[in-house]
């Protein structure tokens, strides 16, 4: 009987006893350099398109606006307060009018 305590508590001694922790080795931080395209491209449209390019092209290309489908006046003024009030782009309010006016010119369905 002893010597199967013995057995038992030298097996748990094994059990519990603390391992060496494995060290990974620490990764490599590396600089890398991007060439991204030029963002100087404006909606067409010369004056009538200055509200636009003021405020819209911190977030969109004309190429995504332009792309999308004709919509009514009511569907691209909610687009815009939508920018406003839920993604809080830093719009005029003054400017809305003639935002929506350019969308209706380019993109407006009757």
């Amino acid at each position: 009987m002893l010597k199967r305590l013995f057995v038992i508590g030298g097996f748990g001694s094994v059990l519990l006893s603390s391992t060496p922790a494995r060290v990974q080795d620490l990764p490599t931080i590396k600089s890398t350099t991007v060439e991204l395209p030029a963002g100087d491209a404006l909606f067409p449209g010369g004056a009538s398109a200055d509200a636009i390019n003021n405020n819209c092209l911190a977030c969109h290309s004309p190429d995504m606006v332009l792309n999308q489908p004709p919509l009514p006046k009511a569907t691209w003024e909610a687009e815009v307060h939508k920018m406003i009030n839920t993604y809080k782009a830093p719009i005029n309010e003054a400017d809305v009018p003639a935002i929506v006016s350019y969308l209706m010119k380019t993109k407006g369905k009757d």
